[in-house]
């Protein structure tokens, strides 16, 4: 028989303190009020006592109400009937259809054991040029997009998950206005990808700690369905709202702040997140796509500074588009040495063309005289923008390539462009 605790020390914001014996860090437990019965979360533990998140906020609960602890974390079901679904934070169905109790299992377990994962080797086609061709994404890959509030990451992380070469999209957001909620779920029904998709939504209207379970529900989820040999695409927005949760409740339980308010375990709780990417010897994988917004585009702020020291790389989403520059996928040279052989040649040479590019737009803005040279690659950098660095544009990786190649050849001459002979004379455009 569980017993009941009939004695709340303390209620601060959304977070109780009871004494109790025998509870476990994020233990479930059940508190009796007299309108019905809330669920709440250990989220500390501190000699004899326990402070607990209600998820339902706490309004309404008393001193003397009574509670109940479940001897279970959270837990989250996994079968194929998840597929097409939509959740809340707490795993309760957010899309009105039946709530789903078989396969239960914990959320929140240790990342995989190193012995178990082998070396990325496999790319992920997302038919977004900025990607694929320059700095590609790779299976088990842990990669942020750092950007700013007002950019389209939303828009292009649902473009990611309708397009990705990937078994499976398990979609987390994180503090999401309503419309963007509405923009996800229908932008994916519409173009079919709900259908191998798994959301789990927190709105900024939910409570906070079901903001804190979105990163472990997703994950928890992708790890079960890569075991069975699927390959998994987790997308999170936004870590940022993720880790301002992490503060609020630190905040409230009167912890030390760390630098900017945020709790000294910052960097822990999004490791613990990110390095659940994996790929699995004989089963799937898990590949992490999150977006962490900087407050006034600093990347200093020490959400992005703590990611950067996580991760494999970074996308910057400036104005609209991906930025070649700053952008960089640590595990690109996994892959792009596989997919054809003018690859990583066409990368590396429209890239510095592209920086020669941005040097005689300040030679010309400094009103100094323009060479024939500068005026080609103004030329050069002006289609670069508009036919690959455009987030509207929206082919495979081959036509991308041959893309590189027909701008390099309507402006430049061969031996202008410093590629090699050899794939000069295989790849260059027949007049």
């Amino acid at each position: 028989m569980q017993k009941f605790y009939s004695e709340i020390l303390q209620i601060a914001g959304d977070v109780i303190t009871v004494e109790a014996e025998n509870v476990s860090y994020k233990e479930l437990a059940e508190i009796k009020t007299r309108t019905g019965i809330s669920l709440a979360q250990v989220i500390r533990l501190e000699d004899k006592k326990v402070y607990l998140q209600v998820f339902a906020g706490s309004r309404g609960v008393s001193t003397n109400d009574k509670v109940r602890f479940l001897k279970k974390p959270m837990q989250v079901s996994c079968s194929e009937n998840l597929l097409g679904r939509i959740f809340d934070g707490n795993g309760s169905p957010r899309d009105g259809g039946p709530a789903l109790t078989d396969n239960m299992f914990d959320v929140g377990g240790p990342s995989v054991n190193p012995a178990k994962r082998i070396v990325p080797k496999n790319m992920i086609r997302t038919g977004i040029p900025m990607i694929d061709v320059f700095n590609s994404l790779v299976e088990s890959q842990k990669l942020p997009i750092f950007s700013i509030a007002g950019e389209p990451y939303n828009q292009l992380l649902a473009r990611i998950a309708m397009q990705a070469e990937v078994d499976m999209i398990i979609l987390g957001g994180m503090g999401l206005k309503h419309d963007d909620y509405l923009f996800f779920r229908d932008t994916l029904e519409e173009h079919g990808a709900l259908s191998r998709s798994v959301l789990f939504i927190h709105t900024a209207s939910d409570p906070t700690v079901e903001c804190l379970l979105v990163p472990d529900m997703c994950l928890a989820v992708a790890e079960k369905f890569a075991l069975e040999g699927k390959k998994v695409l987790v997308l999170l927005t936004d870590m940022t709202n993720f880790s301002d949760s992490l503060k609020e409740i630190a905040i409230t339980m009167e912890q030390i702040p760390s630098n900017r308010g945020y709790p000294g375990d910052l960097y822990s709780q999004l490791a613990s997140r990110y390095e659940k990417a994996v790929d699995f010897e004989d089963a799937g994988s898990i590949t992490v796509l999150a977006v962490t917004t900087m407050p006034g585009d600093d990347v200093t702020h020490p959400v992005p500074d703590n990611t950067g020291y996580i991760t494999e790389g970074q996308f910057y989403l400036r104005g609209g588009r991906i930025e070649p520059f700053g952008s960089l996928s640590r595990l690109k040279q996994q892959v792009n040495g596989d997919t054809r052989s003018d690859h990583r040649a066409i990368m590396d040479r429209m890239i510095q063309l592209f920086a020669d590019y941005r040097e005689s737009i300040e030679k010309k803005s400094m009103g100094f005289q323009m060479s024939a040279w500068d005026e080609k690659l103004l030329k050069y950098g002006k289609r670069f923008e508009n036919e690959l660095m455009s987030l509207a544009v929206n082919i495979p990786l081959e036509e991308a390539l041959d893309l590189g190649w027909k701008i390099l050849s309507d402006i430049f001459d061969p031996t202008e462009t410093g590629m090699k002979e050899s794939l000069i004379a295989e790849y260059w455009p027949k007049k």
